[in-house]
């Protein structure tokens, strides 16, 4: 039941990333693989931040504006030097490896013995309950506050950019801009992801962002894959597919390991989930036009 337990806690510790996610690859339609840096970003910053008597709201908003400032980077190189988004993000998130090594000062830092975020709002005495409030707390300000954006004007406009650079330019808005901002947003979620992570775990490693992508990619598809199948076009009903997607991505994962699988294999378990994720769709639609 634990072991579960933690699958979830895992799941609402990266609710933040698939939200991000969500946000550059589905509603600006850019693949951007700054994710990977601007997540460990976020937990070098919150190790840094505490190790320095921090506060834990305080380091969570530095982490949260070191990522924004990370996919900023990203944008602008994407929309101000007319490079690719995929290479943008890929420059930034390979910049950030060594920006992220020489903030922490080494390759991992403990954080046990820190006031955390978890401890800081004590609600239950076992810490895995404990967690598990204080992030679906989290989740929920969460959801609401992208609801409230996303439906907001300027939430208007940048699903607006994603659907039709054109049509947005002619109402006076500018689409550069807009990729700025989004992307700024969507980075400073991973980067709380990144820091929730981290305290949950006890320790930041330089390592830990390697393939989050894949992990939040898989999420995202199976909210996506929901959307379809229920119709689903509201903007509160797809966040909350998004973050449903998380938690069954990472339930899986927990059944997975449950049943026997070496956790030395676990990325090339991940790999092959959001293969099977991605394929399944396809294999479906090439079997219903073969039987024509």
């Amino acid at each position: 039941m634990d072991f579960y337990l933690a699958a979830i806690i895992q799941a609402l510790c990266l609710g933040p990333l698939v939200i991000g996610l969500f946000l550059s690859m589905k509603i600006f339609n850019i693949p951007d693989i700054t994710a990977d840096g601007s997540y460990t970003l976020g937990a070098v910053i919150t190790a840094v931040g505490l190790a320095n008597g921090f506060s834990p709201l305080v380091t969570l908003l530095l982490a949260m504006l070191g990522g924004a400032v990370a996919g900023s980077w990203t944008a602008w190189i994407h929309t101000r030097l007319r490079i690719h988004a995929l290479l943008a993000g890929i420059l930034v998130m390979t910049a950030l490896y060594s920006v992220n090594l020489v903030l922490l000062g080494r390759s991992n830092k403990p954080l046990i013995g820190y006031q955390d975020l978890f401890a800081a709002f004590r609600v239950f005495a076992d810490a895995d309950h404990n967690a598990l409030a204080v992030l679906s707390v989290g989740s929920a300000i969460l959801f609401f506050c992208m609801s409230y954006l996303l439906r907001s004007d300027f939430g208007i406009a940048m699903r607006a950019t994603g659907d039709s650079e054109p049509m947005i330019r002619a109402q006076g808005v500018n689409p550069a801009r807009m990729k700025v901002y989004g992307l700024a947003i969507a980075n400073a979620l991973i980067a709380w992801s990144g820091s929730l992570m981290a305290q949950f775990q006890g320790f930041t490693d330089i390592n830990m962002g390697i393939g989050i992508v894949i992990s939040g990619l898989g999420a995202v598809i199976i909210g996506d894959t929901l959307m379809n199948f229920l119709k689903i076009r509201a903007i509160p009903a797809m966040l909350g597919c998004v973050l449903l997607g998380v938690m069954i991505f990472q339930s899986i994962l927990a059944i997975a390991l449950s049943a026997g699988v070496d956790a030395n294999l676990l990325k090339l378990t991940t790999a092959l989930l959001v293969l099977l994720i991605v394929a399944l769709p396809r294999v479906g639609s090439v079997m219903q036009f073969g039987r024509r």
